[in-house]
């Protein structure tokens, strides 16, 4: 049994890719970064929890260390 071979377009090739994006494909990763970096900004007035003095001594160290 012999294979179909594949003939050649006759259009030539525009070299480039032609779609589109849907507005909410650009936004919602748009706000979600912009979330995100309001969240991380706006945490260093943040306190770990006052239940395990060690986890608080712990986020303490890891704080400092980010500081430096």
């Amino acid at each position: 049994m012999s294979a179909r071979t594949h003939t050649r377009s006759t259009q030539p090739a525009t070299g480039r890719a032609d779609f589109r994006l849907p507005w909410w494909g650009v936004a919602l990763p748009t706000v979600a970064f912009v979330v995100l970096l309001v969240l991380i900004t706006g945490s260093h007035d943040a306190e770990a929890a006052s239940g395990d003095p060690a986890l608080s001594h712990l986020m303490d160290r890891i704080q400092h260390s980010l500081s430096r």
